[in-house]
């Protein structure tokens, strides 16, 4: 039975009306956890690259995803996306995230792997797109953790 249900979700999925993006290219900013400067840029109609650069207590993390996008609700303009990707990021202060590995200087580092979800709506009368996403995040190093966020991201588009 789990599998007929498997197999219908992905023919309704791959059968769901596909809108050509308008634009190839979008840089913008993402607030939540993690509020980050974002790029999104499509390989083709349905794929893209998205890069998160965030800044958060004296270090950074960048963080690299790839995702599907496809209309959802047959609402022009309105896509829902899903993807993943992984993390690495490099702190200088002991408070940026509790229980990290850290030398006697105050250092620390991280690295693992990051899943999104999410809707974003593209306005076709100023050159923006809208979208609220989750993003789970999944810490390898120094120790496992597991980590939830999400956020909302404004983005200029050409």
């Amino acid at each position: 039975m789990n599998k007929v249900k498997l197999f219908l979700v992905f023919i309704l999925i791959s059968a769901s009306t596909v809108y050509g993006q308008d634009y190839k290219t979008a840089i913008g900013v993402r607030g939540g956890f993690p509020t980050a400067i974002t790029g999104k840029l499509f390989i083709n109609k349905t794929d893209a690259l998205e890069g998160l650069l965030s800044g958060y207590r004296g270090g950074f993390e960048i963080t690299g995803l790839y995702e599907k996008h496809a209309n959802a609700f047959d609402v022009p303009y309105l896509n829902w996306y899903y993807g993943a990707g992984g993390h690495i990021g490099a702190f200088d202060d002991n408070i940026a995230r509790p229980g990290y590995f850290y030398n006697d200087r105050g250092r620390g580092f991280t690295v693992g792997l990051d899943g999104i979800l999410g809707l974003e709506y593209t306005l076709t009368e100023i050159p923006f797109v809208i979208g609220v996403d989750m993003k789970p995040t999944f810490d390898f190093a120094p120790e496992p953790r597991l980590w939830f966020g999400g956020g909302v991201s404004f983005r200029f588009y050409f």
